[in-house]
């Protein structure tokens, strides 16, 4: 038990950790530098500004606006472009004490923007040189000039790949870049780049930030179609729970506790993918994740996973079905829902609450690791469970359960393979796609998932669908259960036979509702239906 509560603690404290470190930058197509670092590259220096898919601007025939109007947002309608605002360069005091005071210019640096398709413009590949800044034996045919970064123009699209410099001024530290706006005419996977070749400026330093815009708003084209699919989802969980809540108003009187779970899972899915909507929509008004939003999005999808997997082990084992109660398992049951919550809590947060553009491959792998192995865990123990609950409903002879439960299987089976097809197309297209090429199919791997979940779920409210008849899958007092998995149905011990008084059932009834898990599951005794 200390081990478990010390590993539960790490988990906790990892969280808040993770927590604290992202929230710091709950940005999106705005990205923010703060006092970042030159990356050295062959004979150059550079910094990765950001990279994102853009579609090209529906309307293309009056220029967008040098300067910046936050309160005017007329010009960008239609308009897809990268702005640079309150971009700054600063030096160190060494370098900038070694230059002339009265020189126009002591160091370039450069801000380059390039379709991922053009990559190979940039330096001297196509020179037959690994140089990405022009040296004077390069420089002689005249294809570059020195200092300066080597790129091979477009034919076919002239000035691109754009390129924007910006100049440090006689001794000075800084050097502030103009405001200034590209737009994007072309549809694309867009890099940006900051580099300078002069060795001088070694240890330079770059803050600021960029505006990146597709025609239709902020969000990143490869999650621009999201926006819409979460809003289809939210209408496809409205309308799944406006049929269960009618169905449940119907049958009130032959409801069983099952019935309550399942309606909270389809709350919580509700609630989730209505959340996702206004969050994606409020970034692609704004160009910022809206943080609240983002965070109770995050935990209401991590509750809704953690929800619906205990909802599937437990009908897995039978609960209400062939087993009242979970007995001493639950708390082994509740143990792994509170894990698996925290690491996906962990991962939802890296992922929603941090830069889009972050490289944050390592520390991502880290995270979903543990839930891979939790999704693990749950899968073969529901599958076993599976197991035992098919042999004891063949044993018991109970065949409209027994079908109901080959058809659940049949169902889980499914999705099983699946998700094992789907992980595999998944890691497939990341490593055929390291550059993000295949940006605007990007958002089918997510969406995926989604739309799995709300079938399961969609499969259980049709199986376990409130009725009449409530029997037929219901938990009806039929013999013990001597396994090693603790059912008992009562808190006091055995019952050895014969009938029981009206008072003993009073008691049983008392101590059976006690043992419920999840405020799940309604125990009908044969005798109170003999009474």
């Amino acid at each position: 038990m200390r081990y478990v509560k010390g590993k539960c603690d790490l988990i906790i404290g990892g969280l808040v950790f993770l927590s604290c470190l992202v929230i710091t930058g709950v940005n999106g197509s705005i990205h923010e530098y703060k006092d970042e670092a030159f990356i050295p590259r062959f004979n150059s220096f550079f910094f990765h500004g950001g990279s994102e898919g853009l579609y090209a601007s529906k309307v293309q025939d009056s220029p967008l606006p040098v300067s910046d109007d936050s309160n005017n947002n007329k010009p960008l309608n239609g308009k897809s472009f990268i702005r640079f605002e309150s971009i700054t360069f600063r030096r160190t005091k060494e370098a900038a004490n070694k230059q002339n005071e009265m020189q126009q210019s002591t160091g370039i640096v450069e801000a380059i923007i390039l379709e991922v398709k053009d990559r190979n413009e940039i330096g001297g590949s196509y020179l037959n040189s690994d140089a990405i800044c022009c040296t004077p034996a390069l420089s002689k045919d005249g294809s570059c000039k020195v200092g300066e970064v080597i790129i091979h123009q477009d034919p076919e699209n002239p000035g691109w790949p754009k390129r924007i410099q910006t100049s440090f001024e006689g001794n000075r530290e800084e050097a502030i870049m103009v405001l200034q706006t590209v737009e994007i005419n072309k549809t694309g996977m867009y890099y940006l780049y900051f580099m300078f070749c002069n060795p001088e400026l070694k240890g330079t330093l770059i803050s600021g930030r960029t505006v990146w815009r597709n025609p239709e708003g902020y969000l990143p084209g490869k999650m621009a179609p999201l926006m819409t699919f979460y809003g289809l989802m939210s209408l496809a969980y409205l309308i799944l729970g406006l049929l269960w809540f009618l169905r449940f108003v119907h049958h009130w009187k032959d409801i069983i506790q099952l019935h309550y779970h399942i309606t909270a899972v389809i709350g919580l899915g509700m609630c989730e993918m209505a959340l996702w909507y206004f969050e994606y929509a409020n970034f692609n008004a704004t160009g910022s994740r809206p943080m609240g939003i983002t965070m109770w999005a995050v935990t209401f999808s991590a509750i809704k996973k953690t929800v619906s997997r205990l909802l599937l082990l437990v009908v897995s084992m039978g609960y209400g079905v062939v087993r009242p109660t979970l007995g001493s398992i639950t708390s082994k049951v509740l143990l792994l829902g509170v894990v698996y919550f925290l690491a996906s809590e962990a991962l939802e947060l890296v992922e929603h609450l941090g830069n889009i553009n972050d490289f944050s491959g390592k520390a991502r792998i880290f995270l979903v690791l543990p839930v891979a192995l939790l999704d693990s865990c749950f899968i073969v123990w529901i599958f076993s469970s599976l197991s035992k609950t098919l042999e004891k409903l063949q044993i018991r002879r109970s065949m409209a359960k027994l079908e109901l439960y080959r058809k659940f299987t049949n169902s889980l089976a499914v999705s099983v393979l699946l998700s094992v097809a789907w992980i595999g197309y998944e890691l497939y297209f990341n490593a055929s796609d390291p550059l993000s090429e295949l940006w605007r199919r990007a958002w089918i791997i997510p969406a995926f998932w989604t739309l799995l979940a709300y079938l399961l779920l969609l499969v259980i409210c049709v199986l376990w669908a409130p009725s009449n008849n409530p029997t037929r899958y219901a938990y009806s007092g039929e013999a013990l259960d001597d396994d090693d998995e603790g059912l008992s149905l009562t808190g006091s011990g055995v019952i050895v036979g014969g009938d029981l008084s009206k008072l003993e059932r009073k008691e049983r009834k008392a101590s059976i509702t006690a043992d419920h898990v999840f405020g799940l599951g309604e125990v009908v005794l044969e005798e109170d239906k003999r009474e």
